[in-house]
């Protein structure tokens, strides 16, 4: 609870500061601000903050929502910069951290939704939106970029945003096209799948394929780089596995075995496991923040909170999920196409398969569980 109290603290105290320095007319702000689901904190950031940034209509409100957005964040994440040196304990010091690491998140994505050089749809925005759903102001936003319900439409057995020649990918043999090699008996160029990662390309447009042959690596790994695909030998044959948990001083976000935090990020014929235990509270075998993310045929293992599927869009084919409490969570708008999922026992013989994040009906995120 102390914890709680701290992240809650750090997130929204920031939004509540910043210099008074009012451009538009009061009339004007009431009249755009009655249109969104919370008037009184848009009518309150338009009042105290200026841009060079007319609004004649509902696409200048749009663009400067996220101005402010954009900028709120920025200034969350100075002043928890300045809170480092006042922490008890290093469970303080660590929700600090994934504070910061939230922020530079949202910061991220919101810099997206405003970059004339991307190329998105208004679809792609409101994911983006609410992948950064971390403050009233954002929830604005949400409800101003209405985009109608659409059905995802697939193409051999994947969605269509799946690039045709990730798509090929998948559907071949993704080893024999692999740009490195793993292997704990040295017979590949890395004895570790953390040295392939440290050593790909951190921002390619194309797609890098690490082949991480049959063995168990007990490793923990956060991947930063986009594009990049991890095949193993098989479910069961090529096993990533970690300790860490909530029990054991860890966050639930830094608990993951394996993390991902850049967009495109690919899966195939591989096990995430997170061998705490059942008694150990949270602890993630998988965590992805990777818009565009796709995981065929492959295993997560683990108890409370198995499958940590953060933000974007997301999807799990021909998967096996195992655990016991909310072991598939999080923020992610994900389907799950012929999947297996199995219930453990755990300490308390309850069990929980999903807790989903959604807060609100405009947010763009769910799970879809399909046959």
């Amino acid at each position: 609870m102390v914890l709680f109290r701290l992240l809650i603290t750090i997130l929204i105290v920031p939004f509540l500061f910043s210099s008074i320095v009012s451009s538009y007319l009061l009339n004007d702000i009431k009249k755009w601000c009655s249109q969104t689901p919370n008037p009184k904190p848009c009518e309150y950031y338009l009042t105290n903050n200026a841009f060079n940034q007319t609004i004649k209509n509902k696409s200048d409100f749009l663009k400067v929502s996220i101005q402010l957005a954009l900028d709120q964040a920025q200034k969350g994440q100075e002043n928890i910069h300045s809170l480092d040196p006042k922490f008890r304990n290093s469970q303080e010091k660590a929700a600090w951290a994934n504070c910061l690491q939230l922020y530079e998140n949202t910061i991220q994505t919101l810099n997206k939704t405003i970059d004339p050089n991307t190329k998105f749809t208004q679809v792609d925005v409101q994911t983006w939106l609410s992948t950064a759903l971390t403050n009233l102001l954002i929830s604005n936003t949400l409800s101003l970029n209405k985009v109608p319900d659409q059905q995802q439409s697939y193409k051999d057995g994947f969605p269509t945003w799946v690039k045709p020649r990730d798509g090929k990918l998948l559907r071949s043999y993704a080893i024999a096209q692999a740009n490195v090699v793993v292997a704990k008996d040295g017979s590949g160029k890395y004895k570790t799948v953390k040295e392939a990662i440290d050593g790909a390309p951190q921002s390619s447009n194309d797609r890098y394929v690490i082949y991480v042959k049959k063995g168990t690596y007990n490793e923990q790994i956060v991947i930063k780089a986009k594009n990049i695909m991890l095949v193993g030998d098989g479910i069961g044959k090529t096993i990533i596995t970690g300790s860490k948990s909530v029990a054991g001083g860890s966050t639930t976000l830094d608990s993951a075995t394996v993390g991902v935090d850049e967009y495109g990020f690919m899966a195939q014929y591989i096990t995430f496991r997170n061998a705490a235990g059942a008694a150990r509270n949270q602890a993630v075998a998988l965590r992805s923040n990777s818009d565009h993310s796709v995981f065929y045929k492959c295993g997560f293992e683990g108890y409370q909170d198995t499958l940590f599927a953060q933000s974007g869009r997301q999807f799990y084919r021909e998967c096996d999920i195992y655990g016991t409490v909310d072991f598939i969570f999080g923020a992610a708008a994900s389907v799950f196409q012929n999947c297996n999922i199995y219930a453990r026992n755990g300490p308390q013989n309850t069990v929980t398969i999903t807790a989903q994040g959604r807060m609100e009906g405009k947010f763009r995120i769910g799970y879809f569980m399909l046959r």
